[in-house]
């Protein structure tokens, strides 16, 4: 089997597990009393809801592709002997999640050798799915979706994501920027979601000092195959440890670079 024949078996597999994936999430979103809640930090919340949604994901993953490896936000990685590495996020917003509100997601992602060939976001709240596969055009709801076509950061909002894991400073100067800019600042509570509103063109971009590999590699895949341009990254130290991400839509890149200092 040649590597397109590969990636596409993996991406008709991972459109499958996720909204698989989300109906189980969306079951128990729907079933907050009986959750089991805890805290991992400053705003960073766990449930069972997502060890349970990324048990399921990896079972899945495992089953049909045993040789991958895959890195997942509440489990240890596991490494296996194929060139490809899935990356998965089984609530990305959990915050919201656990407060009864929109605004969480789940995420896969595929690499191949270190370069992301696969990107699959399903809301189950609003009923959307982003997604992207290497030499195909990225979809909302299987329809062609591209970036905003605006020229200016006065022409729609920015998204801003902030962590409790980092200093407050920098993402209050990119605030600051932004306002100063004449733009509009947007935020809920999920990173991955935001960025796929970029690819989609609701939103112009996103800018955050730091986010972690599930958070953020499949949806700017999704950017990138959308039109838009998203700020070179290491990836290893990304799946590694995570870094700072900005991308944004061609026309106001450039601008929304000028928010936030190259790290």
């Amino acid at each position: 089997m040649n590597a397109m024949s590969e990636i596409d078996q993996r991406f008709e597999s991972a459109q499958q597990i996720a909204h698989k994936a989300a109906q189980t999430a969306l079951h128990h979103f729907t079933n907050r009393d009986s959750l089991n809640i805890e805290s991992k930090g400053t705003q960073d919340w766990v449930s069972n809801a997502d060890r349970d949604v990324e048990t399921e994901i990896r079972a899945a993953l495992s089953a049909a592709f045993p040789e991958d490896s895959i890195i997942g936000e509440e489990h240890e990685n596991v490494v296996g002997g194929s060139p490809y590495t899935w990356v998965v996020d089984p609530i990305d917003g959990t915050t919201s999640f656990v407060n009864a509100m929109p605004g969480w997601c789940v995420v896969i992602a595929c690499l191949r050798n270190n370069e992301t060939v696969i990107g699959v976001i399903v809301d189950p709240i609003a009923k959307e799915t982003f997604s992207a596969c290497l030499g195909r055009a990225a979809t909302l709801n299987g329809e062609p979706m591209q970036v905003s076509n605006a020229s200016s950061i006065k022409d729609g909002s920015v998204a801003v994501g902030h962590s409790g894991r980092i200093a407050p400073e920098p993402t209050i100067d990119i605030l600051s920027k932004l306002v100063l800019a004449g733009g509009i600042y947007y935020r809920i509570g999920s990173g991955a979601l935001m960025l796929a509103y970029v690819a989609s063109g609701r939103l112009l971009g996103y800018v955050e000092t730091h986010m972690f590999a599930w958070d953020c590699v499949a949806a700017l895949f999704i950017i990138e195959q959308s039109g838009g341009q998203v700020r070179e990254f290491d990836v290893p130290a990304m799946l590694n440890a995570g870094g700072p991400v900005l991308t944004a839509a061609p026309g106001v890149y450039d601008q929304i670079c000028q928010l936030q200092e190259q790290a």
